[in-house]
């Protein structure tokens, strides 16, 4: 595995945070079941729905987790990044029987599904990029989906993986600790694309 993959990534609603620490993080199909909220875009999911991992469950049944949340997911929710998170999760979950990567978002038409043995099929260049814009059209469509690349766990990420939490600045800390969040949480506005030196 690449040096860079340290941790994982998961960008969950503050309003969930008393399910994670009950359910864990759950895969979208067992979540449904729950009262929650989701950050999932409508179109990408019904995508997803009729998606099956070759060998493997539907995309739906597996919980997604991120290389690097700074991407075009967390991107387009800018504008709610008051009531999220970014979930820290730790790497021992490619010891999860059944975990499956994705070299680009698992939505994609061209995403291919790999064993985490085979994660140097990877481009983490493009997936840690702190930019992914492109004067050429395809390549910038190539580069957001790269991105995006996933871990795939199956049906669940029981809590005892999630080791804390990065949020904007120190109100949505203070919400988040509110919610019964007892694990670190570091505040990093750069990740939330926020300018250097911003809170």
């Amino acid at each position: 595995m690449d040096a860079r993959v340290t941790e994982l990534h998961c960008i969950m609603p503050l309003a969930n945070i008393s399910s994670i620490l009950a359910n864990g993080i759950l895969s979208y199909e067992r979540a449904a079941k729950l009262r929650h909220v989701s950050v999932a875009m409508q179109p990408v999911q019904d995508r997803r729905d009729a998606k099956q991992v070759p060998g493997g469950l539907k995309l739906h049944q597996y919980a997604n987790l991120y290389f690097h949340a700074r991407n075009p997911m967390l991107f387009k929710r800018l504008n709610e990044a008051a009531g999220l998170c970014v979930l820290r999760i730790s790497s021992q979950v490619f010891g999860i029987m059944g975990v499956v990567i994705s070299d680009q978002n698992a939505a994609s038409d061209y995403a291919r599904f790999l064993h985490p043995s085979q994660s140097g099929s990877l481009d983490f260049d493009a997936i840690y990029a702190a930019d992914w814009r492109d004067a050429d059209r395809a390549t910038y469509f190539r580069k957001k989906s790269r991105k995006c690349a996933e871990v795939l766990v199956p049906q669940q990420v029981p809590i005892q993986y999630v080791t804390g939490a990065y949020v904007m600045d120190s109100a949505v800390k203070a919400r988040l600790v509110n919610a019964g969040f007892t694990l670190p949480v570091k505040v990093d506005g750069a990740l939330f694309f926020q300018p250097v030196g911003g809170t």
